[in-house]
């Protein structure tokens, strides 16, 4: 039986405890991360808060900042937060979006000069999602445009019209690139699921303030290549790599990636309102999730990865899982009406609390090894580490509480 008061004192304290994180979050990234000298944010900056200057700067970080600040002001209108959106949609405008050929560079060095040239599809996917939000914050008509082209250049570019999915990456003018990698970890292939389910996110923003058909058939069809590819249906985790054709390449199982996509598929599938979609990706969410619960520590921790064919688990708990962890495993709660879930989120708030927040000097550590020790030499703020995730799950646990 169900003991309401319990739970709705549950989930005052955890919407109070993510708000107050919220606002330590957005005061961090506002107060040390511009780069005065050079325009834009800093690329680097470690545990202690020592700045890199000279470090390359990335157009994920970058992005990522643009959509932050912009969904914290379309929360709160604060306009600290505007400041900051219109500082990041500047910079990626002046940066990196190319001009010439279209899309947007990887990354560019500390004065803003191009420097990785790359078209990586998750980037723009990205770039995408951050102007659409920031047009929902300021009603500046040429970011919503600059996300429209950016929706039609990757569907020039990137698509595959026969087998459909897009392909991972290409050379600054659009030829065929011997890397596909986003990252050292990734497996070089051509279709990789972590594209593809932030190619989804991007789009559904998208959609929010440009409903096109075109663009409503696209994240239609993104859903059906989970449905079809990317979620096995043995074992209710996500597979990660395919080539061209569609042909699986190897079995490593991200537990924050499965969490992650259980609920922004659903989300894609009520901004288009696809009745069927939304019916058949609540239960395979609770399938995902429940498999997803093989990765969980008893701190409330969820790890990192799992390679099942060397039988190896990777025990890191990475900041994002944290925060992926938290909307998942709400999301099931939301979903099925099963206690356990919302058990789960809040006890892995309470590891993150305990061993993610620095409360030192700001943000989330990058994560905690087997240990629990912080994983040293790893970003405050860089190439990946970011005010995205974290705020993300901040904001959307609230909004659902609220």
């Amino acid at each position: 039986m169900i003991n309401q008061p319990n739970i709705n004192h549950q989930l005052t304290a955890f919407k109070q405890g993510l708000m107050d994180e919220l606002s330590r979050i957005l005061a961090y990234w506002a107060a040390i991360t511009p780069d005065t000298a050079n325009g834009g944010f800093y690329g680097k900056i470690d545990n202690n808060n020592k700045i890199t200057a000279e470090a390359p700067k990335g157009s994920v970080l970058n992005a990522r900042i643009l959509w932050t600040f912009s969904a914290a002001y379309n929360r709160k209108a604060d306009p600290l937060f505007m400041v900051m959106a219109k500082r990041a949609y500047q910079y990626i405008c002046d940066k990196f979006i190319d001009g010439e050929l279209g899309g947007v560079y990887w990354s560019v060095d500390y004065k803003g000069k191009p420097l990785d040239t790359k078209k990586q599809v998750y980037a723009i996917s990205f770039t995408i999602y951050a102007l659409s939000e920031f047009y929902r914050a300021s009603a500046i008509e040429a970011a919503k445009q600059k996300a429209i082209d950016l929706f039609h250049l990757l569907v020039e570019k990137a698509y595959d019209p026969i087998k459909t999915g897009y392909f991972e990456a290409f050379t600054k003018d659009w030829q065929s690139i011997a890397d596909l990698r986003l990252s050292d970890k990734d497996a070089n292939e051509k279709k990789t699921m972590n594209t593809h389910l932030h190619v989804l996110e991007g789009f559904t923003n998208l959609y929010r303030i440009w409903p096109d058909i075109t663009l409503r058939d696209h994240i239609s069809g993104l859903l059906n290549n989970f449905f079809s590819h990317f979620i096995d249906h043995k074992t209710w985790h996500l597979a990660l790599f395919f080539d061209e054709n569609w042909n699986r390449k190897g079995d490593l199982i991200s537990y924050g990636h499965d969490i992650e996509a259980t609920w922004l598929l659903l989300e894609a599938a009520e901004v288009i309102g696809e009745e069927a979609s939304i019916q058949r990706i609540k239960e395979i969410a609770i399938k995902i999730t429940d498999a997803t619960i093989a990765g969980l520590d008893t701190d409330g921790g969820l790890w990192y990865e799992y390679d099942p064919s060397a039988n190896h688990l990777i025990k890191e708990k990475h900041w994002w899982v944290q925060a992926e962890a938290l909307v998942g495993f709400f999301n099931a709660w939301q979903i099925s009406g099963d206690e356990k879930y919302l058990n789960i989120a809040i006890n892995n708030w309470q590891f993150i609390n305990n061993k993610i927040l620095d409360k030192q000097n700001g943000e989330w550590f990058w994560g905690i090894n087997e240990n629990g020790q912080v994983m040293p030499g790893e970003d405050k703020a860089g190439l990946w580490k970011c005010p995205y995730h974290n705020s993300r799950a901040c904001m959307e646990i609230i909004r659902r509480i609220s």
